[in-house]
C-alpha cells in the first residue's frame, strides 16, 4: 500500500510538472483554460483592490486569504499562450503576444514579480504595504492588457 501511495504521489508530481502546454488536447483548451484563471485572478484581485480604494472596508485576514489565491494563480494562465492559441474561443490576445514574445515574457515576468511582492505585503496584513502592492500590482495588469489584450 505504501509503494502504491509512493507511485502515485510521483506521478501527481510529474503531471504538475509537466508544461500546461502538453497538458491541453486542443488549442481552445488552452484559451479556455487561461481565460478561467484569468477570471479567478481578476475576482480575487478586484476584492483586495476594492479594499485598497476604500470601497470595501479593510479586512486583513480576507485581503490575506485573496491574495493567497491570486498568488497561487498568477502563472497558470500564462502557460496557456502556446502555438495555434492565438484565435478561437473569444480570444482577446493581441498577435503581439506572439509576434512580440520576449515583450510579453517581460511583460508576464513584471506581473509575475509584483504579485509576489502582493503576496509578501498580504502575509504583513498591513493596509499601507497592500495598498502599495495592489498599486504595483494593477500597473503590471494594465501594462500587459494595453499592449497584448484587445479592449
Amino acid at each position: 500500500m505504501k509503494k502504491m501511495s509512493l507511485a502515485a504521489a510521483a506521478v501527481a508530481g510529474l503531471v504538475t510538472a509537466l508544461p500546461a502546454a502538453a497538458q491541453f488536447q486542443k488549442p481552445g483548451d488552452a484559451i479556455e483554460y487561461r481565460q478561467s484563471a484569468f477570471t479567478l485572478i481578476a475576482s480575487h484581485f478586484g476584492r483586495v483592490a476594492a479594499m485598497a480604494q476604500g470601497k470595501a472596508p479593510f479586512d486583513a485576514k480576507v485581503a490575506a486569504e485573496n491574495i493567497a489565491i491570486v498568488s497561487t494563480l498568477a502563472k497558470l494562465p500564462l502557460t496557456a499562450f502556446g502555438p495555434g492559441t492565438d484565435k478561437g474561443h473569444g480570444t482577446e490576445a493581441k498577435a503581439a503576444v506572439w509576434s512580440d514574445a520576449a515583450g510579453f515574457k517581460a511583460a508576464a515576468d513584471k506581473y509575475v514579480a509584483a504579485v509576489e511582492k502582493l503576496d509578501a505585503a498580504g502575509k504583513t496584513g498591513d493596509f499601507a504595504q497592500i495598498k502599495a502592492a495592489v498599486g504595483e500590482t494593477g500597473g503590471s495588469c494594465k501594462g500587459c492588457h494595453d499592449k497584448f489584450k484587445e479592449k
